[in-house]
């Protein structure tokens, strides 16, 4: 359920921002280098490759091995947001670099998947239509647990895919806090976490036809609020979901980031 969003906002800060999206260094001849996102200097996720017809991916590497929360508001988000808190935004994009940010207030339900196990979106629909890797002759591999929490049909030939993405496996959570999160959700349904977001659209390259051809993936990475989504997907409850959809980052033109409120609100052409 999308509870309020917008509009887009310049936010960021104008140097070394704590994380980034950005290319790798490219090979010679190449015409792009490999795009991650970055935690400080290190690559902490690769993502879906430039070109818009190679499969939507996320890939955990080495550099995610850490959480982004910022102390001093983590009350506000136990106690939750009932809209779009602008001091809590600039806070959060303070650690994003300089650019144009949708943010979004969302309920989620969050599922826990394993790479290769039912419900994982890289054996099941995305092999539907790309196929295994070329080269591996595999399944895409996020070498990551991570969570599915709504999808919905765009248009004729296209059809939205969200994911929400620890920087830290679930494994590494406390338990005991995990339990007492637990314990809030079951009276609190205003308990939110926060991430910064991106909208790739990707479709193969071969003349592909039905709702699932294009994919549209709404990918959440977690700055904070591992806890939480943890005990939302154990117990089954709802968790609001304040998003910093990066315009710059995404793989898709700025009109179609802009379809993610009403796609989110269940509201698109018959």
């Amino acid at each position: 359920m999308l509870i309020s969003a917008g509009p887009v906002q310049s936010l960021g800060a104008e140097s070394a921002p704590r994380l980034r999206f950005g290319e790798d260094a490219r090979p010679d001849g190449a015409w792009r280098g490999r795009r991650f996102l970055w935690l400080g200097d290190k690559p902490a996720y690769e993502l879906s490759f430039w070109c818009g017809t190679c499969a939507f991916l996320f890939e955990r590497m080495e550099g995610a091995n850490e959480t982004c929360s910022i102390a001093d508001v983590e009350h506000r988000l136990i106690d939750g947001l009932p809209d779009i808190d602008q001091d809590v935004v600039t806070r959060f994009s303070e650690l994003l670099p300089r650019g144009e940010y949708l943010p979004l207030l969302l309920t989620v339900e969050p599922r826990l998947v394993r790479p290769s196990q039912p419900g994982d979106y890289f054996t099941e629909e995305q092999v539907a239509v790309w196929g295994l890797n070329a080269f591996w002759d595999l399944p895409e591999n996020p070498r990551t647990p991570y969570y599915r929490t709504f999808d919905t049909r765009v248009d004729d030939g296209a059809h939205l895919f969200e994911f929400v993405v620890p920087m830290v496996p679930p494994s590494w959570n406390e338990p005991a806090r995990v339990a007492a999160h637990a314990e809030t959700l079951a009276d609190r349904s205003t308990m939110t976490a926060v991430a910064v977001s991106i909208l790739d659209i990707c479709a193969p390259a071969d003349n592909i036809t039905g709702e699932h051809a294009t994919h549209w993936a709404l990918t959440h990475f977690l700055l904070d609020g591992h806890h939480k989504m943890q005990a939302a997907a154990q117990t089954g409850r709802p968790l609001r979901l304040l998003s910093l959809l990066s315009v710059d980052a995404s793989l898709a033109l700025p009109d179609q980031v802009a379809r993610i409120p009403e796609l989110r609100a269940g509201r698109f052409p018959a």
